[in-house]
Formats: structure tokens, sequence, C-alpha cells
């Protein structure tokens, strides 16, 4: 710390994607810049490292995607994930763009994988990161390093310091010593609030003890709780987050990305009374993955069961824990600690409820059921093909969408009107656009997007 400025020209709290963003934006500008990452070294990034993919429109087909993905049909596709509880405004403009934030993205040292084909059907709406999100963080800090932008590791933003419209400086704890940052702007990229498990059971109730944390457990919403506690607008529903069903076998927290299932749409899927709850087939994967950690979530002890026949085992992306087996399905009920006979009606209900017509995995097939009070609409087949296999499901949160609510500027605001120089990005403001449930790659177009203004006005309003 020698060798910082009294003043920095904008400190960054955080130190993912969002985060970085902002930084090397407002570097490029010309700005000094610090970022205080509160994990150390070897898990920096926040869920960004976790991450896969960005999803991007685009008119024409442009390295690694293929074909088009126009404003209308994006928005749409996140209208129906979100039920329409967004800021369109802010929705747009996150869409718009993201078109031009790809090859910057290349330009500052991501690379990416060629299209993907297959189950998950993004070929046409995601690029996927060469080497995860690892590499992703990774090439940004490189970056950084090379515009000289200072970075503090296990620097705990514990006050935000504001009077007026204005906000003066952060008290942080850096490596567990007290160190005072001045800066003429700040940008806020610290996350929500999730890792707090007290928090989360405080919106949710005693239940939420029992998800599991697939993201980074460094992000507990200090800062988030701070700005709310001096009068910051707030946007988002404290019981609406990125929740997706992981494997009940992973890790409390920081299990990542390995640890989600892809298997619900080829599978049924049980509660722990042995009965179906919802349809796995409602829609391709991408748009309906992010519902299944509240479903679980709702079921009792936060708890499901997938079961998939030989048939289908094949279709989906491997697990990173090898699925329960057996040659029948009352020996798997047994082994998955459901009870056998309720397990063998449900199934046989849901064997005898499908109907014959032709099978696509990659695409809507309307193979349904008939006659059940929870349908499949789409690849419904019987479950008669020995060995069966079977997951437990538990909720897995990523992130949370209470944050703090700011304008087309990324600018945040109180009940008295814009603090003058302060910003936001990412998850600690993704409520702005994300009411509920959640797209494919959408977080990354979020922080991506939003860093790169909040970086910009920050350089602006201090040069």
């Amino acid at each position: 710390m020698k060798d910082w400025p009294d003043t920095f020209d904008l400190a960054v709290v955080g130190g993912g994607n969002a985060a970085l963003c902002a930084a090397i934006t407002a570097a490029e500008a010309g700005a000094s810049v610090l970022i205080l990452e509160g994990a150390p070294v070897p898990y920096r990034g926040g869920n960004s490292r976790h991450t896969r993919n960005f999803r991007c429109m685009h008119k024409q087909p442009m390295f690694p995607l293929t074909g088009s993905y126009d404003e209308d049909e994006y928005l749409d596709d996140l209208m129906l994930v979100t039920k329409g509880r967004t800021d369109e405004g802010l929705a747009r403009l996150a869409i718009r763009s993201s078109e031009e934030c790809l090859p910057w993205m290349q330009a500052h040292g991501v690379r990416f994988q060629p299209s993907l084909s297959g189950t998950l059907s993004l070929s046409r709406t995601n690029a996927f990161f060469l080497g995860g999100g690892k590499a992703l963080v990774n090439a940004y800090y490189n970056t950084a390093a090379d515009l000289g932008i200072k970075i503090a590791y296990e620097a705990q933003v514990r006050h935000v310091h504001r009077e007026a419209d204005r906000i003066t400086h952060l008290e942080v704890e850096i490596a567990g010593h007290p160190v005072t940052v001045k800066a003429r702007a700040f940008v806020l990229a610290s996350g929500g609030f999730q890792a707090d498990l007290d928090w989360l059971a405080r919106a949710w109730g005693p239940a939420a003890r029992n998800f599991l944390i697939r993201g980074t457990p460094y992000n507990r919403g200090v800062v988030l709780r701070d700005m709310l506690d001096q009068g910051a607008e707030s946007v988002g529903d404290p019981t609406q987050c990125h929740a997706v069903a992981i494997d009940g076998r992973a890790p409390k927290y920081d299990g990542g990305i390995v640890t989600r299932l892809d298997c619900v749409p080829f599978s049924i899927v049980l509660n722990r009374d042995g009965d179906r709850f919802y349809d796995e087939g409602e829609d391709v994967w991408p748009k309906r993955y992010a519902i299944w950690g509240r479903l679980v979530a709702a079921q009792p002890d936060q708890v499901g069961y997938a079961l998939i026949d030989a048939k289908s085992i094949d279709l989906f992306m491997p697990s990173v824990f090898p699925p329960v087996k057996s040659d029948t399905i009352e020996g798997l009920a047994v082994q998955m600690g459901l009870d056998p006979q309720a397990t063998r009606r449900t199934v046989d209900t849901f064997n005898a409820a499908c109907r014959p017509g032709p099978f696509h995995s990659t695409t809507l097939d309307g193979l349904r059921t008939e006659g059940l009070n929870v349908p499949k609409t789409n690849w419904a087949r019987p479950l008669d093909t020995a060995p069966f296999y079977g997951y437990q499901l538990r909720p897995g949160v990523t992130f949370t969408y209470l944050g703090l609510k700011v304008d087309a500027r990324a600018q945040v605001h109180s009940a008295e009107g814009p603090i003058q120089n302060l910003w936001a990005a990412g998850e600690i403001m993704a409520g702005s656009i994300l009411g509920q449930g959640y797209l494919a790659g959408f977080g990354m177009t979020i922080g991506t997007v939003f860093g790169r203004i909040a970086g910009k006005e920050a350089a602006t309003h201090v040069a």
C-alpha cells in the first residue's frame, strides 16, 4: 500500500466481472483505480469464476454465435422467465449493449469456444468462455495489471461513508488491518447477500438453512446492507434469487456450476413423499433450469429426487458426482431414501400416461402425458429400461435479487436524488432487471454492460 496515492480517482468494491469491467473502462479513460476484492487471490472473481457463458444479441452470425438473436426475441425470452417483472428500459439497454460487449471482451483477453449444439440449445444465443469463468477473470486481472490498476485482496469493506449526496471514503479491513480508502468516485460491485444464512433465513424462514450456496462464500451483503441502512433506494424482493436444482452432495458453499444437474427434462422428479410436483418438460432447459431451485425449496425438507432410465442417461451434460444406480425402481428408491411402494406407484402411473410419438431431445417435441394432475408436456417417455438412475436435488442459491436501484447511467439514488459519485454494477443491482426467474448467461450480460457504464460514468465524473 506504500505506492498508493492518498486519493484514487475511483475505488471499485468487488473483484468479479462487473467490478473488473468498471475498473478497466475507467482506467482506459485515464482514471487511477483501486479494486477492493474481498477474497484471497485463489478465490478472486466472486461468482464470475463459476460462470460459463454470456448471452448476446446479434443481428447476424458472429464468432462464436450462429444465426441471429435480435432485441425483441431476447426481450421476449427475458419477459417469459421474469413473468414481466423487469424494468423494460434497463432490460433493453442491457440487451442492446450486449452486442458491442462481445468484441470488447475479446479485445481484453477473453477467448470463446466454437458454438455449442446439443441439449443446451444455446449455439445461437450464448457465447461460451474458453476455460470458463476463471479464465475470463484471469484475463481481466491481467489487463488490469497492464493498466496499472491497484488491487487489494482480502479487502473487506466494512462501511461506505456517506455525507449528504456524496461518498467520502471507505472503511476497509485489508488482511485484517483497518485502512481508510479515499476516492473521488466509487463503484459498488460486491454482489448479493446469499452467503449470509441468517439474512436468507429472515427472508425465507428456517427452511433457508437447508439451502446450498453454489456461489462464493464472500458475498454476504455487508456493503448492500450498509447502503440500504443509509437510505439508498432498494429494488427487488429478498426472497427472489437465482436458485437452481443442484446435486444434494454438493458442498455447503462454492460448489459452482459443476454441481448443477441438467437431467430434469428427461426425468421425473419426486418429492420426499414420492409424488411428482411440477412439469419437468415445460420448456427447453436454459429457459427453465433456474425455476427448479425454488420448486425444490418449496418441497418437504427442501429436497427432490430425479429418476431416469437407461434411455436418457446420456442425453444431458454429465454430472460431477455419479448418479445412484439400480436394476429396479424399488432398489433405486431404497438407495435414495424414498418409500419403494410409493415410488413404484408414481412411476407406474406416469408410464401409463405417456403416449407414443417422435422423441427429439434438443427441441420441444410435444411428447406429453395424458390424464395426470401434474402433466409432462415434452420428452415424456416411460421409465421402463433398466438400469435406473437417480439424483437427490437441493436448492442451490447463486445470487439474491434484493439490491440497489440504479438508473440507465448505473448511478445509485436515495430518496433525495442521485448520490453524485456512486455507481453500482453486477449482482448488487441485478434486481433492477431480474424481478424473478433467470435466463442462462444473463447475469454476465448485466455485469458486463453495467460495469462498463459505471466505469465510464465514474471516469467522466472525475475527469
